[in-house]
């Protein structure tokens, strides 16, 4: 029911733009609205805790609900196909930014909004699910996350406090998005622009209202803030939270995921610049500098926002772009990807096994951050990601098989679905029109599988979370 109320403002601006279509925003609205009341209604009254079996089954049917009813809008108001338009949900609230519609210049205001809308609240969402909801659940090493949140986010069981985490990360999260908002429009973007990117880039979702994405402003200033605040997307939320608290930078280099994080975007940025400007000749060092940044930021971050098409770029650096998208951001932020702190523990517990064969019987421990990794955390981080390997391999293959588009496409569409990045290779360099609809419906369900971290959607599929 609270879902329902984001079609006010398109439905605000339609009006006021007078495109014609404000009555299917009702109809979407009062549709979204009494499905909700319908299941609420019977059971307002009842009262119990909830569980982590609970945690698992409402964490899935919300995303997967909302995800369906938001596809709503796209059938009433663009006569996209329902298999379309769910795509075309799953992709915005899941801020993956893939899409199968064409022709941005020239849609209603209104319906632009709405996509930037459902990925400026699926961020928040996200955030979250990652910051309050996952680590009580203990999903893929997740519990690491309990060490770095600050206050009411520490505790292990869903109490009132979750409200004040929730009241921290929407004041924050609001926040950057009207500074980010304002810095646009200073740059020169119009207000409307302004404000629909800021919630895309916030959300590291990667819409925009131009075909042409951010290449169409053609702004060196616009280009930077997006890489300034994309970056800001992909840290963890608490580490924004303590520096805000204390006031303080220093919380940013302090943290070990987010100093990893900042090292391997800017190493990565230095070394693809080289190689371009070694082997292709056109523009200065500087202008390529300035793309090879904001493209692996875009990537790294998920964001998907368009300025070069690295899909031209030489050698191995395409398939470089779409293999950095599999690290992706920090735990906690609005980025996809495996996350930055999982791939540096991966690398620990490697360190870890190497050290074992040389002394067997040498006493080792692993820490992260100052905090030991205990076994089961380690498990965990082995089981998230021998069944992400896994997932993505099945996928791919299916991807094939449904659609039958060829290897490249098909690893690239999978690629970009489960690290949530939207931006593909093949048929998919610019969207997902060509893919048939099988292939469509495969890749939002990588979206949804690479956004709730594999474990708890896997989880109900096991006869023992039943009984």
């Amino acid at each position: 029911m609270v879902f329902s109320s984001i079609l006010l403002l398109p439905m605000f601006i339609s009006t006021w733009t007078d495109d014609g279509i404000t009555q299917y925003y009702v109809i979407s609205l009062t549709f979204q609205f009494v499905i909700g009341f319908l299941f609420w209604f019977p059971f307002r009254r009842q009262q119990g805790s909830m569980r982590r079996r609970e945690g698992f089954l409402i964490v899935v049917i919300f995303w997967v609900a909302i995800s369906l009813l938001g596809a709503s809008v796209f059938v009433f108001t663009l006569q996209l196909s329902y298999v379309d338009a769910i795509f075309e949900s799953v992709s915005g609230l899941t801020t993956t930014g893939a899409t199968v519609i064409t022709g941005l210049d020239n849609l209603p205001y209104s319906v632009l909004f709405y996509r930037q809308e459902l990925q400026w609240f699926g961020g928040m969402g996200l955030i979250m699910l990652a910051v309050a909801i996952m680590p009580m659940l203990g999903i893929g090493g997740m519990k690491m996350y309990l060490a770095e949140t600050p206050g009411p986010m520490k505790e292990e069981k869903i109490t009132p406090r979750l409200v004040n985490s929730a009241k921290v990360l929407w004041g924050m999260y609001l926040g950057i998005t009207v500074l980010c908002a304002f810095a646009y429009w200073l740059a020169g973007m119009t207000l409307f622009d302004a404000v629909s990117h800021s919630m895309s880039t916030i959300s590291t979702g990667g819409f925009s209202t131009h075909d042409q994405s951010m290449g169409y402003f053609n702004s060196n200033v616009i280009d930077f803030i997006a890489i300034f605040f994309m970056l800001v997307g992909g840290i963890n939320f608490s580490v924004h939270f303590l520096a805000l608290r204390d006031m303080n930078l220093k919380h940013y280099w302090k943290n070990t995921e987010v100093r990893i994080f900042l090292v391997f975007v800017t190493l990565t940025i230095i070394s693809v610049s080289l190689i371009l400007h070694l082997l292709m000749h056109t523009g200065t060092f500087l202008e390529q500098l300035r793309d090879v940044a904001f493209e692996i930021v875009s990537v790294v971050t998920s964001t998907g926002f368009g300025l070069a098409d690295f899909s031209l770029w030489p050698l191995f650096l395409p398939f470089l772009m779409i293999l950095i998208s599999f690290v992706g951001g920090c735990g906690g932020s609005t980025a996809g990807g495996m996350k930055v702190m999982r791939i540096a523990m991966m690398m620990k517990l490697a360190i870890y096994e190497v050290k074992k064969l040389i002394h067997p019987h040498g006493i080792f421990t692993i820490k992260f951050d100052g905090y030991r990794i205990v076994k089961n955390i380690r498990q965990n981080i082995l089981g998230f990601f021998c069944i992400y390997s896994s997932t993505f391999i099945i996928l791919l293959l299916l991807m094939m098989f449904v659609s039958g588009v060829d290897q490249v496409t098909a690893f690239s569409a999978i690629a970009t679905s489960m690290n949530n990045l939207g931006p593909g290779l093949g048929e998919v360099t610019q969207n997902f029109m060509s893919i048939n609809s099988g292939g469509k419906l495969i890749s939002a369900l990588a979206m949804l599988l690479g956004r709730l971290e594999i474990f708890s959607v896997l989880v109900l599929f096991s006869p023992e979370f039943w009984r």
